[in-house]
């Protein structure tokens, strides 16, 4: 039965891979992508990845989908003068053959790797239990691939600023997005505010129990920008001005943080982003923490765009 479950789960992600490939409609393609990241996300789930499935679910179908959707919304105008330029069929025909070529490629790589195939797991999870934490996915993304975890913080942090330099110079240091205005009485405003105080207890344990358990400063990041926006959405919260200090610091403090465990792990154990003996899990955890305002900051501003309004509107 399982085998019959995962070869349907297959199929299902082939073909909207496909659909998603060769849809026409812009909006239809955005939302093939977004069911085959609720997809993957079971998929990952299968295979255990219990804390890359929530990721999934969350950051590749849920916040990139939004993403994405924003981005149909703003070139509509522009959709049907897309459509009217078509290739020609030896344009297409040579982009068929180059991806079957990739195609092949990636496969013969795959079968050609030995067996049994070369990883590293085996020695991590070796020295796993020095780092304390008991999370394989905390432990390999804070200590045994740190610095790029560093930089993944720090390319958001650039993102978000090329967003915000999209603004018209009028609007800079300005509210990003446009004012949302619901009904009080209706039933998005109701779900404001109910679901808030349920999901900053839900974003909170994740990033606890993520040091031990699955969940994580992604995964909680995530739940609580959703509910920060889920506010916005109702008029019962405004978008912060991007001029704002504790903005920008809040933005930033993640990042610094992480550079500064960095550096006193080059004082106390003699390597960058290295944790001394006894030490290591409070440093991942300060990590955790820091880096939790930077990356709700960062995904809610990223979904409110770039700044479109003074401060006083």
């Amino acid at each position: 039965m399982r085998a019959v479950v995962s070869l349907v789960v297959v199929l299902l992600l082939l073909w909207l891979a496909v659909w998603t490939v060769v849809a026409r409609d812009a909006f239809l393609a955005v939302v093939g992508f977004i069911a085959y990241g609720l997809l993957l996300s079971l998929v990952w789930v299968r295979l255990y990845g219990i804390d890359v499935a929530l990721i999934e679910a969350a950051i590749g179908g849920g916040l990139t989908g939004a993403l994405l959707l924003g981005a149909v919304g703003r070139l509509r105008g522009t959709e049907a003068a897309a459509r009217s330029e078509r290739p020609g069929a030896g344009t297409r025909a040579f982009a068929m053959v180059l991806s079957l070529g990739v195609t092949v490629v990636l496969v013969l790589c795959v079968l050609a790797l030995p067996e049994p195939a070369p990883t590293l797991a085996p020695q991590a999870a070796q020295e796993l239990p020095a780092t304390g934490v008991g999370n394989p996915i905390t432990g390999v993304l804070l200590a045994f691939r740190a610095l790029d975890t560093l930089l993944e913080a720090i390319v958001l942090v650039i993102a978000l600023i090329g967003v915000w330099s999209l603004a018209p110079d009028r609007f800079w240091g300005g509210r990003p997005g446009l004012r949302h205005d619901a009904d009080p009485d209706g039933v998005l405003a109701y779900f404001a505010r109910v679901l808030p105080p349920i999901g900053i207890v839900v974003g909170i344990y994740l990033l606890w129990a993520g040091a031990d358990h699955p969940g994580g400063k992604f995964q909680s990041a995530t739940i609580l920008a959703a509910m920060w926006m889920l506010v916005q959405m109702t008029g019962l919260a405004d978008t912060p001005a991007v001029a704002s200090r504790w903005l920008r610091a809040g933005v930033v403090v993640g990042p610094l943080v992480f550079v500064a465990v960095g550096l006193l792990g080059l004082w106390t154990a003699g390597d960058f982003l290295g944790y001394p003996p006894d030490w290591a899990k409070p440093m991942i955890v300060v990590i955790e923490v820091a880096l939790l305002p930077t990356l709700v900051l960062v995904l809610a501003l990223l979904m409110n765009g770039a700044p479109a309004r003074n401060v006083k509107r």
